[in-house]
């Protein structure tokens, strides 16, 4: 005899905790409130969040499997620390698959219905480039169309098995696509920048459309190279940290 299943209503109310759980607790990671290093009290999380030990063990392992936490040998889990070479490694990791995710729709074919989205995308983040400067509701929707254009490029390569790659590698903090947008909005060549990541956008989208499969991949794995450079600067100063999630988890080298 099989064990009766919960009802529909329990189940997704325990889905929806854990989902709950596990936003929390990485906005409590990225913000500092769990220090890189720091051993994670399962119990202080269950007082601090008013929900019970299940959803949070499930949160835990989720967070784990992003890599922002690691298990311990004795059991639970410690917020990872990360050098610069491994946050260079993930976006050197996100541009190489980004490019063949370029690649390959430019090779396959893009669907129109995605194309005439990025185009609006890129429309709409011109509009905010026509902007002397980026006031925080404008960078906000920077990131939002940034972050959505970066998502179809993924789509157009209709490969599960690269969507399901890029989406881990993008999960931890300092490789999403957006991670270090901050340094291009408050930085001394602020607007420079910008405009440069979004000619290499109006570049691989032309590509895209024009089949050109190994131009596209150029471009995308050029285009994470001003993320590398963002990268330098940032851990070097630590002056967007308040700014930047997940900063704080980057070790400066020795």
């Amino acid at each position: 005899m099989t064990a009766p299943s919960l009802p529909a209503s329990e189940a997704d109310s325990g889905t929806s905790q854990a989902v709950r759980a596990q936003l929390r607790l990485r906005e409590m990671v990225l913000a500092g409130e769990l220090p890189g290093g720091a051993r994670i009290a399962e119990l202080a999380i269950v007082e601090k969040l008013g929900v019970s030990r299940t959803p949070i063990r499930a949160a835990l392992m989720r967070l784990e499997q992003e890599g922002l936490l690691q298990s311990l040998p004795g059991g639970g889990y410690a917020v990872r620390t990360f050098s610069e070479r491994d946050a260079a490694d993930a976006i050197e990791l996100r541009g190489t698959i980004e490019g063949l995710a370029a690649r390959l729709a430019a090779e396959r074919g893009a669907p129109a219905g995605a194309l005439a989205e990025a185009r609006e995308c890129l429309d709409a983040i011109d509009e905010l480039l026509a902007q002397p400067a980026l006031d925080d509701e404008s960078f906000s929707r920077y990131v939002k169309h940034n972050g959505r254009f970066h998502s179809l490029l993924s789509e157009m390569a209709a490969s599960p098995v690269l969507a399901r790659e890029l989406e881990r590698v993008v999960s931890l903090p300092f490789a999403s696509p957006s991670a270090f947008a901050v340094v291009q909005a408050n930085g001394p060549r602020a607007r420079d920048m910008l405009v440069v990541a979004q000619d290499q956008h109006r570049q691989v989208l032309e590509a895209i459309d024009q089949r050109e499969g190994s131009r596209a991949e150029a471009i995308m794995r050029e285009h994470s190279r001003l993320a590398q450079r963002n990268l330098r600067e940032a851990v070097s100063s630590h002056q967007h940290a308040d700014w930047m999630p997940g900063v704080r988890l980057i070790r400066k080298r020795a």
